[in-house]
């Protein structure tokens, strides 16, 4: 049964409103739908995910979610224009270069928002 079910992300925030203006202002994103639970964001492909307040916000070092682009230049440019900062990483089986790392199959990078959770760009190659 859940696989017909909507599935929706759901990302700490330890300031609703601070992360409420992070998303706006940085990554061009508006609230869809206010709930009791936080705050709703809605993609065009359907995918959806929720910001919610907690005090354990950050607390995650690891890629909390994703967005699949076809061009990861084009998206990371219009991103650092809005003041977004990509990760480098130098580690064992990854290492970017002008924030991009090139994987079997993909190209990513990595930035972290306003509440410590890290974010990523994704293009299949």
């Amino acid at each position: 049964m859940l696989k017909n079910s909507e599935l929706i992300a759901v990302l700490p925030a330890k300031d609703l409103g601070r992360a409420r203006e992070y998303y706006r202002d940085k990554l061009g994103l508006e609230v869809a739908e206010e709930t009791p639970g936080g705050l709703v964001y809605r993609m065009a492909s359907g995918a959806a995910f929720l910001l919610y307040e907690t005090s354990n916000a950050g607390t995650a070092r690891n890629t909390q979610m994703c967005w699949t682009t076809a061009d990861i230049e084009a998206e990371m440019a219009e991103l650092r224009g809005r003041g977004v900062v990509f990760e480098e990483y130098d580690l064992p089986g990854l290492k970017t270069e002008n924030g991009v790392a090139t994987m079997d199959g993909e190209r990513g990078s990595w930035f972290i928002d306003s509440e410590g959770n890290t974010l990523c760009l994704t293009q299949q190659t």
